[in-house]
């Protein structure tokens, strides 16, 4: 199925479109999230996350990109403004330097990422969704269309947040497909020399690729990606701190403990707590 019109489930749906007062628990509650990207945005509110204190007037129009497989906790009840979720197999995979650009504004190797559109921006974008959710919102199930408009929708938002399309040469293309093989890999294999391999280069190399694009290390990368899964999970699964030890590769919990708090500066535990805390005293807000 391409589109979820009679609230079909989740996972088996590319793409997902509704206005926030018109969004049902079931896609809330459903584990099939997770595989989605999604767009958030907020018409005439105040933002959802914490601004610092000198920041411009808050209420306005916010787009929110949320990667697959964050931790967030969003919830939208009673705010006014549209949801575009997808899944990655919507996009045109041959496409990588799209698809770099998209990672990027997405924040792949993050939590979420945030946009303030102005009103030009908003008009523009406005224009686009309404030909989107149009064809939407039709009995057929012309994934064409819907494919080529979604795809302009998210060039207005990389131009939102570029200003203009950034340029790519190969060492661009080569950050994109450390990625993708990082997302498959990662639970695996945890070491740079595998990814530079694939890649045809050498470990050297890569690490200086990744410090010169994303001002990381490959190890770093790889450590990122762990801990992004583990917090997903400590937030989101019944699992216990030792059952997600041992999902994520870990020999033991104290090892997997002493890994997240160096990344983290906190224990599983202590995260835990403070996130379900933060959900309690801000239940507006991500997480």
């Amino acid at each position: 199925m391409i589109f979820p019109l009679k609230e079909a489930k989740l996972e088996s749906s590319l793409i997902y479109i509704r206005n926030l007062n018109n969004c049902p628990p079931s896609y809330l509650n459903d584990p099939g999230r997770k595989d989605f990207f999604e767009i958030v945005w907020l018409k005439n509110e105040d933002p959802l996350h914490a601004l610092k204190m000198n920041d411009f007037d808050v209420k306005g129009d916010w787009i929110y990109l949320i990667p697959p497989y964050r931790v967030h906790q969003l919830n939208k009840a009673g705010k006014n403004g549209e949801l575009i979720s997808f899944k990655r197999e919507i996009l045109e995979e041959e496409d990588k330097e799209f698809l770099l650009d998209l990672f990027k504004i997405f924040n792949v190797q993050g939590e979420f990422s945030c946009l303030r559109v102005d009103k030009q921006a908003a008009t523009e974008l406005s224009n686009v969704y309404q030909l989107l959710i149009d064809e939407y919102q039709k009995v057929t199930d012309d994934l064409i269309i819907v494919k080529a408009l979604l795809k302009v929708f998210l060039l207005k938002l990389i131009q939102v947040k570029e200003q203009e399309f950034t340029g790519h040469d190969i060492h661009q293309k080569r950050v994109y497909e450390f990625l993708m093989l990082l997302e498959s890999n990662y639970l695996q294999v945890r070491n740079t020399d595998f990814y530079a391999g694939k890649l045809g280069i050498s470990s050297k190399r890569l690490n200086q690729i990744l410090k010169d694009k994303l001002d990381k290390t490959g190890m770093q990368l790889i450590h990122d990606r762990i801990i992004l899964e583990a917090k997903r999970l400590i937030i989101h699964s019944d699992s216990t701190i030792k059952a997600i030890a041992y999902e994520l590769g870990f020999s033991d919990r104290p090892y997997f403990s002493r890994f997240f708090k160096k990344q983290t500066g906190q224990t599983p535990d202590e995260f835990q707590k403070q996130a379900q805390n933060h959900v309690k005293l801000k239940f507006n807000t991500l997480v």
